[in-house]
């Protein structure tokens, strides 16, 4: 069962559940206050002809004495409540009179009484009993009592019939049977469009997932409310957007992994290929000095082209492994011992390095930051004309250090590439050098165990300027060193 239909049929139930009881409820208690007013109407009425019968016995009770028309007490009696019925004259009010024997006295009922009559048993002197009987179709009440005519007890009875508060209460029943299938048809109708109208959010979600399956993991969720499905749907908006984030970069990690092990593929082909093929040359023909020497100069330098592909390769895979001894340091000095370093390189080009003034203490390891500006500092004399100079700016209001060079650049389309293993912008001229591409990729890792980022601004033949920035709230927390 669906939800909306779940919704729908329990409200439904509990409506009409509450709905019949209340119904039920205030039936029953208007016909109860009813019938109790009828009853005290009819105990108020039986006390008044019982309190005037009463009241004439004595003068039916004296003529008795001097007339010999009345010859007994019952004959007072019946006469006394024949002529106080006379002038009540109800037509609904019965009165029965009965002595000691059970022998009717008087009786204007017209209708047969059953013969069981509990009104009439145990009864007591000045006590009234009463008992609620139906007759045919009829509804009666019954007042019993003792009346005593000169020490004899008779049973008077009071009879009304009250069918009239259970005809009520019948057709308030069938009252409100009609207006609760007229009301619970309106409600079922009512609680359709709003059961549908309540989930339609979740119709929205279902079928928002029902895309992203598909692939669309863009998929978002329009739902303009501030209510728990509102709150629902935007916390879906963000998680499309968290699962479109990790698939993106899970494919560019796969593009990046793809693209890692093909180059690596072709840099170890290339110098494998001549290794073998020379190898293969020297072997395979007589000796002759200059071949030999020069097949042994291509073997030695492209298995040192492979030894440094290894070096770099390994150096990577420690990064990723190895935690690292931080200390606070100060990046001038180290800059100034890579520029010792590569003095021959800067003089071979006539290239004047520039250090400013400034500078600041970072926790770091001392070795790690030298690679990662001999690295950079080495790709600007590379890329550095003769005759040119790189200048190193430090601020140590911000924490950065920026080394720009005024060489041939970086087209804009290849910024973004730079520091993946292996990605080369100019790959004779890397070659040339004995590179790999791998120098920008261990100096992009050695700047994340520093909690450091690169910015990076290029133009072609006006240079490229690389900035380091430090997070000073990580890079700085000695809990890291060991």
């Amino acid at each position: 069962m669906k939800f909306w239909q779940r919704i729908y049929v329990f409200s439904l139930i509990l409506f009409i559940f509450t709905f019949n009881f209340a119904g039920i409820s205030i039936i029953e208690k208007i016909h109860n206050e009813t019938l109790k007013r009828e009853v005290n109407r009819c105990l108020s009425e039986h006390l008044s002809i019982y309190s005037g019968v009463n009241l004439s016995l004595p003068v039916y009770d004296t003529l008795k004495r001097y007339s010999r028309n009345i010859s007994s007490d019952d004959e007072i009696l019946s006469n006394a409540i024949n002529d106080y019925y006379k002038k009540y004259n109800d037509k609904n009010a019965y009165v029965e009179i009965i002595d000691g024997n059970n022998k009717s006295v008087f009786s204007n009922v017209n209708f047969k009484i059953p013969d069981a009559r509990e009104e009439l048993k145990s009864l007591q002197p000045d006590t009234r009993q009463y008992i609620v009987k139906d007759i045919g179709n009829k509804s009666y009440i019954f007042i019993s009592n003792l009346i005593n005519i000169n020490n004899k007890s008779y049973k008077f009875t009071y009879i009304r019939n009250i069918s009239e508060i259970y005809e009520e209460r019948v057709n308030e029943y069938v009252f409100f049977i009609k207006l609760d299938v007229v009301v619970s048809l309106i409600f079922m109708v009512f609680m359709y469009f709003v059961s549908k109208y309540i989930t339609k959010p979740i119709q929205n979600l279902i079928g928002a997932t029902k895309r992203i399956i598909k692939g669309n993991f863009s998929e978002k969720v329009e739902i303009n409310s501030k209510d728990e499905f509102g709150v629902l749907a935007e916390n879906f908006n963000i998680m499309t957007e968290v699962v479109e984030e990790k698939i993106n970069e899970l494919e560019r990690n796969n593009h990046e992994k793809q693209r890692f092990i093909d180059n690596l593929t072709h840099e170890l082909k290339t110098p494998l290929t001549s290794i073998i093929g020379y190898a293969n040359l020297l072997r395979s023909t007589k000796y002759n000095e200059e071949i030999f020497i020069d097949g042994l100069d291509y073997i030695y330098k492209e298995g040192k082209r492979l030894e440094q592909l290894s070096f770099k390769l390994m150096d990577l895979i420690l990064l990723k492994k190895e935690e690292f001894k931080m200390h606070n340091e100060s990046i001038k000095s180290i800059a100034f011992e890579v520029k010792g370093s590569l003095l021959p390189k800067l003089i071979e080009k006539n290239i004047n390095l520039v250090i400013n003034d400034d500078d600041f203490e970072l926790l770091m390891e001392r070795d790690l930051m030298k690679v990662l500006l001999s690295n950079l500092i080495d790709n600007a004399i590379k890329a550095s004309k003769i005759n040119s100079e790189i200048h190193i700016g430090i601020n140590k209001d911000k924490y950065e250090v920026v080394i720009q060079d005024y060489g041939i650049g970086i087209p804009k389309e290849h910024i973004d590439k730079i520091f993946e293993p292996f990605y080369m912008i100019d790959k004779s001229r890397t070659r040339a050098s004995n590179g790999a591409g791998l120098g920008l990729a261990i100096c992009k890792r050695i700047l994340d165990i520093h909690n450091g980022s690169f910015k990076v601004e290029s133009e072609v033949d006006n240079g490229t300027s690389v900035k380091l920035i430090f997070n000073t709230a990580k890079g700085g927390d000695s809990s890291n060193e060991k």
